[in-house]
C-alpha cells in the first residue's frame, strides 16, 4: 500500500510536471504548422499567378500562341535607331507605382501607342524597268483601325568624309501617269553633314500614311534617295546591321480613369498570415518568350493570406455575394483590389514592333473581397 500511494504521488507529479511541457510544443508544433502551411499556400499562390500571366498576355494581344521569333531574327529586324532605343530604355524596368493613384483601363486589350513598322517585298508587281530603290510597307488592322496622331519615316545615312551638304528625296510610287511618270514627291530637303558616323534622320509621312490608310490601292511603296556634292547615294535601304529604314507611328490612346486605394505589402519572409500583396517577378527570358523586347522582366505580385470577418464590414457587398452562392457562402477572398497596366515593347505575328499598354498586369494593392 505505501509501495502503491509513492508511485500514484509520483504519477502525478508527472502530470503536474510534464503535461505543460507537453501543451507548450503541442502549440509550438500548431504554429510551425499554420506558418508552414502558408508557405505552401503563398507557393500555389504564385505558380497559378504566373500561369495566369502567360494566359492573360497572349490574350490580350489577341495572339493564340506566342510568336515564333528567335533571338538572331530579332537581332536583324531590330532597328538600332533612336526612336527604338529610347523606348527600350523607358520600358526596360517596370516600377511599382502602387503609393500612388493609378490609371483604370476601361477596355480588356491592350492599347497600342506606338508601333514600329519594318519593310517588307512589294506587294504587288511592278511593271518598272528597275526595282524601284526602297521601299514598300504593308500595315496591319492595328494600324488601319485607329487615329494616327504621328507617323515618322526613319532613314539612316551613310557617313560622309568631309563637310557636306545632302539633299534628301523621298518620292511615292504611284500608277503611270501618260508621259509615262511613276513617281510623286513627298518631301525634299537639304542636310548639312559632318564627319564621323552615320546618322539617323526622320520624315513627317503622316499625310501620306493617312491618304494609304483611305485608299489602301495607292500604296504602291515609296523611293528613299540622298545625293551628297558628288551625286552619291548615301541613304541606306537595305537592312545593313539594324540600319534599315522604318515607319513610326503614334495612335491616339483612350482616356482612362483616376482611382486610389489602399492595402498591405509583405515580403516572402513575413510571418503575416492575413490578405497581403507579395512579391512575384516575371522573368520573359525564362519563358523562352524572346519576341517581348522590353521589359525582359517585370514585377506583376500576387495575392494571398486570410480573411476574417472583420473584413465584411469593408466589403460587404462581397459578402452578399457570398451568401447567393448556390454552393453555400465561403466568405470572403484575398484578391486584387487594385491593378495597373504593364507597357511593353514586342513583336507581333506580322514581324511588327509594337509598344503599348495591357490592362490589369500588375497587382498594386490586394484586399478581401
Amino acid at each position: 500500500m505505501i509501495k502503491l500511494r509513492a508511485w500514484g504521488c509520483i504519477y502525478f507529479c508527472m502530470l503536474v510536471v510534464l503535461s505543460p511541457v507537453d501543451l507548450t510544443d503541442n502549440n509550438r508544433a500548431t504554429d510551425k504548422d499554420t506558418l508552414c502551411s502558408a508557405c505552401i499556400w503563398r507557393q500555389n499562390s504564385k505558380s497559378t499567378r504566373l500561369e495566369a500571366i502567360k494566359t492573360q498576355i497572349l490574350s490580350k494581344l489577341r495572339l493564340e500562341q506566342a510568336p515564333n521569333i528567335s533571338k538572331d531574327a530579332i537581332k536583324h529586324l531590330l532597328p538600332k535607331a533612336p526612336p527604338l532605343q529610347d523606348l527600350i530604355d523607358k520600358y526596360d524596368v517596370q516600377k511599382d507605382e502602387s503609393s500612388a493613384g493609378h490609371l483604370e483601363e476601361d477596355d480588356y486589350h491592350v492599347s497600342a501607342e506606338t508601333v514600329i513598322i519594318m519593310p517588307t517585298e512589294f506587294g504587288i508587281s511592278i511593271d518598272m524597268k528597275e526595282k524601284p530603290i526602297c521601299c514598300f510597307f504593308k500595315f496591319s488592322s492595328k494600324v488601319q483601325l485607329t487615329k494616327i496622331s504621328k507617323a515618322q519615316l526613319w532613314i539612316h545615312l551613310k557617313p560622309v568624309q568631309k563637310p557636306t551638304t545632302v539633299v534628301v528625296q523621298i518620292s511615292r510610287l504611284i500608277k503611270p501617269l501618260k508621259d509615262g511618270t511613276r513617281y510623286t514627291g513627298i518631301r525634299s530637303l537639304k542636310l548639312e553633314m559632318n564627319p564621323g558616323s552615320g546618322t539617323w534622320q526622320s520624315i513627317d509621312v503622316k499625310t501620306v500614311l493617312q491618304n494609304w490608310l483611305r485608299q489602301p490601292e495607292s500604296n504602291l511603296g515609296i523611293e528613299i534617295r540622298a545625293f551628297d556634292g558628288n551625286g552619291q547615294d548615301l541613304a541606306v535601304t537595305s537592312n545593313e546591321d539594324g540600319l534599315s529604314p522604318f515607319m513610326e507611328v503614334k495612335i491616339v490612346d483612350t482616356p482612362k480613369r483616376f482611382r486610389r486605394d489602399s492595402g498591405l505589402d509583405c515580403d516572402e519572409h513575413s510571418t503575416e498570415t492575413m490578405c497581403c500583396r507579395y512579391p512575384l517577378t516575371v522573368d520573359f527570358e525564362a519563358f523562352g518568350w524572346d519576341w517581348v523586347v522590353a521589359p525582359k522582366r517585370y514585377n506583376a505580385n500576387y495575392c494571398s493570406g486570410e480573411c476574417g470577418i472583420e473584413y465584411l464590414q469593408k466589403y460587404p457587398h462581397g459578402h452578399v455575394v457570398n451568401q447567393a452562392n448556390p454552393k453555400g457562402p465561403t466568405g470572403p477572398c484575398c484578391s486584387p483590389t487594385k491593378m495597373s497596366s504593364l507597357n511593353m515593347l514586342y513583336f507581333n505575328d506580322d514581324a511588327e514592333v509594337i509598344q503599348g499598354k495591357i490592362p490589369a498586369m500588375v497587382i498594386d494593392r490586394c484586399g478581401c473581397i
